[in-house]
């Protein structure tokens, strides 16, 4: 009887064995990419000029980094090397007021910024000046629950995350609803279904990228509206983990010139990088407040040189990384 449980008890050690190495082989892969180093960091809590208080979006022209400092409701701009060049933005909800500044994207020259609290999208030009506004509260097409990202195609169309409305929409420049992904209103974990989606990219093909928030995955769709892939944990099915190609929640997604995928991975602590593909290219940032290091790692831009600049939620400041040669 006890030779027996042995060799029961042996039996399934090694098939657990086993099945860590096929879990570890199939779902936890390598770095095959270059990595990146880091450069500076600039900012602190606070309300004055170039400090933050919840810096939550960001977007690059090619000298300029566009910060979104979310609960200072005010958009702040700097050079590459951190230096405060002007601010714009106060809380309201008039034309340029901010309830809360989300992820931002620049298209031609004009700056987009989800309006969270405000339920629109609103575009400025790169001086600050207010320009239009698009969208507002409400579950109908061309309506809004606290979007938190924008993205703007080759042809001016735009792509919403609608946080609370759990799906993407898809809008023309003036504000037409095409067409939208996921269920209004409805959470689900299935392919081309949402949990509180956080931002979205769009490459020039039209192919979209969805940063599928609290399902801890990437989603991606044709030009067309049909869905094409997800990554993220075994099956991209909402299994979080701190391991290579896994996120513990999505915050940010944004495309590097390469049409490689950069994304915030909020509770990891770091920023990786995929091929648009799904496949995993590399990562940096850890837990910490030193050099390097990210309390909540929140959203990433590329800049014109190939630097990457990251907002650093908790530690109330922006980073800057350069890729390794």
């Amino acid at each position: 009887m006890l030779k027996l449980l042995k060799k029961i008890i042996i039996g399934l050690v090694a098939f657990v064995i086993g099945l860590v190495f096929i879990v570890w082989l199939v779902w936890i892969p390598s770095a095959t990419g270059p990595g990146y180093s880091y450069v500076l960091s600039w900012g602190s809590k606070g309300s004055a000029a170039g400090q933050f208080n919840d810096p939550i979006g960001i977007a690059t022209t090619a000298t300029e980094v566009f910060v979104s400092d979310a609960r200072n409701a005010r958009i702040q701009v700097f050079d590459y090397d951190g230096r405060f060049i002007r601010q714009f933005g106060k809380k309201g909800d008039g034309p340029g007021e901010l309830g809360r500044p989300m992820n931002l994207t620049m298209a031609k020259n004009e700056l987009y910024v989800a309006d969270y609290f405000n339920d629109r999208i609103q575009v400025f030009s790169l001086d600050g000046t207010p320009l239009r506004s698009i969208g507002k509260h409400g579950s109908g097409p061309g309506e809004f629950n606290a979007p938190g990202g924008v993205a703007v195609g080759v042809n001016g169309d735009l792509y919403v995350a609608d946080f609370y409305g759990q799906r993407v929409e898809q809008l023309s420049s003036d504000g037409q609803f095409i067409r939208q992904w996921g269920n209004t209103g409805k959470v689900g974990i299935w392919a081309g279904e949402f949990n509180y989606p956080t931002d979205v990219a769009v490459a020039d093909d039209g192919t979209v990228y969805v940063a599928d928030g609290y399902n801890d995955r990437v989603q991606v769709f044709d030009a067309q509206g049909q869905f094409v892939r997800k990554w993220g944990g075994p099956f991209g099915m909402d299994i979080f983990g701190p391991f290579n190609g896994w996120f513990a929640t999505v915050t940010s997604i944004t495309l590097d010139k390469q049409g490689n995928i950069l994304v915030a991975d909020f509770y990891n602590n770091r920023v990786q990088k995929f091929t648009p593909q799904g496949k995993f290219l590399s990562s940096f940032g850890e837990k910490g407040t030193g050099d390097g290091q990210f309390q909540k790692a929140i959203a990433v831009a590329e800049g014109a040189d190939g630097s990457v600049f990251v907002a650093d939620f908790l530690n109330n400041r922006i980073q800057k990384w350069k890729p390794i040669p």
